[in-house]
């Protein structure tokens, strides 16, 4: 069985107060249907959302009030112990050791030096997605942060990522380790709740795609500013590629100072669509909230969506092929 590369985005889940509320607004969203989902050990029931037969994420209801509403990202790694490791070295925290999730596979979860949580995979039965880069289904993610310095030294060293910086004009400097001098990002959404997910794990089936299909499909550019003057955003491409938008998997950006200190760092991961603007639409009528209204940016049009409990997320409808 083939797994994702090491460092690939390969898994989201959501940790939802009302797991039946959920699975009500995901699936008139974006047409998902579920089956159940393996329980994880500390984590909660839940269920595999499914795209055309296909695993595209996983919902999971909330065991502990205290927990964040979010949306987690999970990367793939071929080793977990010597990813873990490498987190402690690069000054992150391991939030839970790694943990076998019957023959699905192995998983952990960490918080960088910002304190932006995400996930760990080891593939067993399990890879991850079997649908992304298509229409509701996952094909971006990046992290919010005020420490890019540490943050953008912590992800190059533990999973390898060779960094291109973009703004106003264009590409910049790319490369591992040294993040340079840059002028902050120009803009967020209002603040989100930070991201801890317990939750579901990848389970058996080879995916279908299993690597990126493009670049930066997503990247935050609309959000964060990046396309305008003195913005602050760094492309991730994995170790061993040509660092640039055809080989990105994920993103960094930052939290500026005209956001009160509270707001915490965080990952937004992005679904792709068909129309942006009729999901959008969709998503408010089905009882969820816009904290960026549709715009342009350079890959298409976006938007930032809490669903109706509160989880944040955002879609993207890319460009239409001339």
């Amino acid at each position: 069985m083939a797994a994702f590369a090491h460092s690939a985005p390969c898994w989201v889940d959501v940790q939802l107060p009302d797991l039946e509320a959920g699975k009500r607004f995901y699936g008139e969203l974006f047409g998902w249907t579920f089956r159940p989902g393996e329980e994880v050990e500390r984590g909660g029931p839940g269920v595999d959302a499914l795209s055309g037969g296909k695993l595209v994420a996983a919902l999971a209801a909330k065991q502990d009030g205290r927990m964040p509403t979010a949306w987690g990202i999970y990367f793939a790694t071929d080793d977990i112990g010597a990813t873990v490791t490498r987190i402690r070295q690069a000054g992150g925290q391991v939030i839970t050791e790694p943990v076998r999730v019957g023959s699905a596979g192995v998983l952990a979860q960490a918080a960088d030096p910002g304190g932006a949580v995400f996930g760990l995979w080891q593939a067993g039965d399990r890879s991850g997605f079997q649908k992304q880069n298509e229409p509701v289904s996952f094909c971006w993610t990046e992290v919010y942060t005020r420490q890019k310095d540490r943050v953008d030294a912590f992800y190059e060293r533990v999973f390898g990522f060779r960094g291109t910086d973009l703004g106003a004009a264009g590409m910049g400097e790319s490369g591992g380790g040294e993040s340079g001098t840059r002028e902050p990002g120009t803009g967020e959404s209002e603040t989100p709740e930070s991201e801890s997910p317990e939750s579901e794990s990848p389970e058996s089936e080879t995916p279908e795609s299993e690597t990126p299909e493009s670049g930066p499909v997503g990247s935050g550019i609309g959000r964060s500013g990046a396309d305008m003057p003195g913005a602050d955003f760094r492309m991730w491409s994995p170790a061993g590629t040509e660092p640039g938008p055809d080989t990105a998997i994920g993103g960094r950006s930052v939290i500026t100072d005209a956001f009160p200190a509270e707001m915490p760092s965080y990952f937004l991961n992005y679904f792709a669509v068909a129309d942006c603007d009729a999901t959008v639409e969709a998503g408010v009528h089905l009882g969820g909230r816009v904290s960026v209204p549709p715009l342009e940016i350079p890959y298409g049009r976006m938007a930032v969506l809490h669903d109706n409990q509160g989880a944040e997320f955002a879609v993207l409808q890319p460009p239409v092929s001339r």
